[in-house]
């Protein structure tokens, strides 16, 4: 059995998931992981700062799970409802008192579950459904958007790790 440290996708097929989907299912457990050890590791007065003008981890960590849902909202073939676009506008605003990073994680960590679930319930059949992207209706296919989704999630948490690398914490 492969040890925690090892990479998700390195672990071996998950149970319960079309095989075809098993990348976009690893993704997104990498994903969970490292938010958790992104959690443990940055002090809460760097989460919103944005060296160099760069976007801050909290940003990041917002826009990757705001994003999933968004891209997920269309793999379904739905469009996207007002409140996912107030969400989008308001990915980089800390709130006030600013949101710490262990609640950001937690909300972050249920809607990757989510899309694990919505990834559970999608069949093979469905992959190659053409859908529309955006206001421009945009096109792509249900596998488009699940692998662009994933890779998207893991490239912001990448961005995040390694804001919170220059901002020196240990992550």
């Amino acid at each position: 059995m492969a040890s925690p440290e090892t990479e998700a996708w390195q672990r071996g097929p998950v149970d319960g998931y079309e095989p075809l989907l098993m990348p976009v299912v690893h993704a997104l457990i990498q994903v969970r992981e490292d938010l958790d050890r992104l959690a443990a590791t940055v002090p809460a007065d760097v989460v919103w700062q944005r060296p160099g003008g760069a976007a801050s981890i909290g940003f990041h960590v917002r826009h990757t799970v705001g994003a999933l849902d968004r891209l997920f909202t269309y793999a379904r073939g739905e469009t996207l409802s007002d409140a996912q676009r107030t969400i989008a506008r308001e990915e980089g605003t800390p709130g006030e008192p600013p949101m710490p990073l262990t609640a950001v994680v937690a909300a972050a960590q249920q809607d990757i579950e989510r899309a694990l679930a919505q990834l559970r319930a999608t069949p093979q059949e469905m992959l190659l459904e053409a859908r529309k992207v955006g206001r421009a209706g945009l096109p792509s296919t249900v596998l488009g958007l699940l692998f662009h989704a994933a890779e998207h999630a893991t490239r912001h948490v990448g961005q995040a790790i390694t804001t919170a690398k220059i901002l020196g914490t240990r992550s």
